[in-house]
C-alpha cells in the first residue's frame, strides 16, 4: 500500500511563531510564503508520516514594516544570501491519542538543527466541496542563537531586547491529493 500524499492548504493554515520583547511582551509573527507536504500511511494517525516545510524568508511579517525589514537583513535573516528556511521530518512519535511528538531538522540561515516540536492532529473530515482534510497544530521552541540569529541590544534596566527563544504556534490544514 502506497503513502498517501497531502498538501498544504494555505488559506487555513499560519506559519506562527512569537518571540518576547523587552523581556515582558510577546511580539507575534508568520511567514506568508511557504509550501508544506506530508505523506502519511493511513488518515487516522501520524503514526509512519512525514512532513516537509519551507518558507521564504522575504516573507516574513509582523506587522511593523521596519521590524520586517530589519529581520530580512543580515542582523538576522539575511535574506538575500539565505532565502529559505526548511524543516524535514526524521521521526513521529504518538505519546498519547492525538498527541504527536515531531522531530526533524530545521535548516535556518544554511544550519541545521534536529529540533523536537509537539503536534496534536485533529484528525481527518470531508469539507462542503469534497476534499479530504486534515489537520495538525505543532508547537514548540528553539533558541535563535543556534541558528545564527544573534543580535541583539542590551536595555539600561537590564535584559535584552530580543529573547533568545522562539516559540512556535502553527496551524496546518492539508488537503489529501
Amino acid at each position: 500500500m502506497s503513502n498517501i500524499k497531502w498538501t498544504v492548504d494555505p488559506t487555513h493554515t499560519t506559519i506562527g511563531f512569537k518571540v518576547k520583547h523587552m523581556m515582558f511582551t510577546n511580539v507575534k509573527g508568520q511567514f506568508e510564503d511557504y509550501t508544506a507536504s506530508a505523506e502519511t500511511a493511513n488518515e487516522e494517525n501520524l503514526v509512519g508520516a512525514k512532513l516537509h516545510f519551507e518558507a521564504k524568508a522575504t516573507s516574513i511579517n509582523t506587522d511593523n514594516a521596519d521590524r520586517d525589514n530589519h529581520l530580512r537583513s543580515a542582523d538576522f535573516f539575511d535574506v538575500e544570501k539565505y532565502p529559505t528556511l526548511k524543516f524535514e521530518s526524521t521521526a513521529i512519535t504518538q505519546k498519547s491519542g492525538n498527541d504527536y511528538v515531531i522531530e526533524g531538522n530545521l535548516t535556518i540561515k544554511d544550519v541545521t538543527k534536529l529540533v523536537q516540536l509537539n503536534g496534536e492532529y485533529s484528525g481527518k473530515l470531508t469539507d462542503p466541496w469534497g476534499n479530504t482534510k486534515s489537520g495538525l497544530n505543532i508547537q514548540g521552541a528553539i533558541n535563535r542563537k543556534d541558528f545564527g540569529l544573534s543580535w541583539n541590544s542590551a536595555l539600561e534596566t537590564g535584559g535584552v531586547l530580543v529573547s533568545e527563544e522562539v516559540k512556535f504556534d502553527i496551524e496546518l490544514q492539508f488537503i489529501k491529493q
